[in-house]
């Protein structure tokens, strides 16, 4: 009998299977065809029950972050510690924000951790919001073991690119990264420094959304990146996730209401797989890629993007109940890559 693969014991682990109760009553058996007939339904559905027991949210709560941008997660106090704002004579803000590099160990699934890279102790890293034309400002401190950058999408001087051997920042110093936010849309910011695929890997990334100046129409909106994360460091992920922990959104539905409009700010920085995707079950949505037009490029149910790609979705809910998501290979689905949108209200047909 061949050997299982590293991923085999990732699933028997739990995640998307339900081998892990199995193990714990001796070997497996052929089931008799009453005891088949009997369990069609839950064997098929095996691969929702995502994985064995419940992460600490204390340290990062996926749902928190989903609808977090410039450090509103925290407390007002502690959040004027991180980000500032000032309005300008011209009607527009001047944004400042703290941005840490800092190693820390964070729980990627229930029980299984992961020694990452990360923007103020988190993964992704914070939401960095502004509106078009207002000025960013990001005091960027190192407390990492690497030289560390970031790197934002978007217009800026080359002196704020942080790509080039001479903009690393070593472990204990600071940079001051600042220019202009444009264009509108939503992007990301990375750290650049070399191996550029082992810093990304690690965790250093987060959301940049620029606001257009004349405003998008009202809408619950949400922020999800799409990541993998490679536990045994030989270039091949084995867990998978949106906002970095596996099926956290199968254990705790996103709630979003009948008849609102939902916008989606999709990111994907899964390293070691050409393109990673999103489908939703039982619905449509608009697409506007990079988010840098305000009209829509297409209307679908599955959408796939190449590392460093992004979108905004929206889509509005015209049933009650639990909609299904997750990325259209069903490997990295198997391994994280789940949830569920959980409607309330009242059926609403248009």
């Amino acid at each position: 009998m061949n050997p299982l693969s590293r991923r085999s014991w990732i699933r028997l682990a739990g995640f998307g299977t339900a081998a892990a109760g199995l193990l714990r009553f001796g070997p497996l058996r052929r089931a008799s065809a009453q005891e088949h007939a009997a369990t069609p339904a839950m064997e098929h559905a095996a691969h929702m029950m995502g994985p064995v027991g419940a992460a600490d949210l204390t340290r990062f709560d996926p749902t928190t972050y989903l609808r977090a941008w410039n450090f509103s997660d925290l407390a007002p106090d502690v959040r004027s510690r991180y980000y500032r704002e000032t309005k300008r004579p011209d009607g527009s803000l001047f944004r400042e924000y703290e941005i840490v590099a800092i190693d820390r160990e964070i729980e990627i699934a229930p029980g299984v951790y992961f020694p990452a890279w990360t923007f103020n102790g988190q993964v992704p890293g914070p939401t960095i919001r502004a509106t078009e034309g207002d000025r960013v400002r990001v005091n960027f401190l190192n407390q990492g073991s690497h030289p560390h950058t970031i790197h934002f999408h978007g217009w800026h001087h080359p002196d704020m690119d942080g790509s080039m051997p001479e903009h690393q920042v070593m472990p204990g110093s600071k940079f001051v990264y600042e220019f202009d936010a444009e264009p509108f849309g939503t992007h990301l910011y990375h750290c650049h420094a070399v191996p550029l695929k082992r810093h990304i890997h690690k965790g250093l990334y987060g959301v940049f959304i620029v606001d257009p100046k004349a405003a998008r129409p009202a809408a619950d909106e949400l922020i999800m990146m799409m990541n993998g994360f490679d536990t045994d460091f030989d270039s091949d992920n084995e867990v998978y996730a949106v906002n970095s922990l596996a099926n956290a959104y199968v254990a705790h539905p996103v709630r979003v209401e009948v008849g609102r409009l939902v916008r989606i700010h999709l990111i994907n920085v899964t390293e070691f797989d050409l393109i990673n995707s999103f489908h939703l079950h039982g619905m449509f949505f608009d697409v506007f890629r990079t988010g840098t037009r305000m009209a829509a490029d297409d209307h679908t149910d599955t959408v796939m993007l190449c590392q460093g790609e992004r979108v905004i979705l929206e889509t509005t809910f015209r049933y009650p109940g639990k909609f299904m998501f997750h990325a259209h290979q069903s490997e990295f689905a198997e391994l994280g890559w789940m949830g569920l949108f959980e409607a309330v209200g009242s059926r609403r047909d248009t």
